[in-house]
């Protein structure tokens, strides 16, 4: 691993650690200049291309989900780490599919469902794109529904 500070070819490990989805953070020493830093490493797992609704297909892209979630929790006290663990999810759940091919349909309705249970107005701004309310009787009808549930 090469150190971010000087570039020098080597370092050693200080500490490791595991995360719930595979993933582990190494804690590292620079041999040359003695600088600390840390490294992320995870397992790339394939995952199956995404069908669009107008039949293009795309890689799947994890900064892309991230972003539109962020986007839909500006302002709101949702944390990063909320974001990172439901884009998570779904590239986990889109892995365990063992599919070539996934509908974005599919993404829509996992990052739905999880944004409904960390926070109900990014989970309506979501929905306003995803579900395509477009008037303010269709966003009332999905309030609502919000509210009984």
């Amino acid at each position: 691993m090469r150190c971010p500070y000087c570039n020098y070819h080597d370092s050693k490990v200080l500490d490791t650690s595991h995360d719930s989805h595979g993933g582990i953070r190494r804690r590292r020493e620079c041999f040359k200049c003695k600088q600390r830093f840390s490294t992320y490493e995870r397992p790339i797992l394939a995952t199956p291309l995404i069908v669009k609704q107008d039949g293009t297909r795309e890689e799947f892209d994890r900064e892309k989900l991230f972003r539109g979630i962020h986007i839909s929790c500006a302002k709101r006290p949702v944390s990063a780490e909320d974001i990172e663990r439901l884009v998570g999810h779904v590239e986990a759940e889109l892995q365990k599919m063992g599919k070539s091919e996934v509908s974005s349909r599919v993404i829509g309705d996992m990052v739905i469902k999880g944004l409904k249970e960390i926070d109900q107005i990014a989970y309506i701004r979501y929905a306003i794109v995803y579900l395509r309310l477009d008037d303010l009787g269709s966003l009332r009808k999905e309030i609502d529904n919000l509210l009984k549930g």
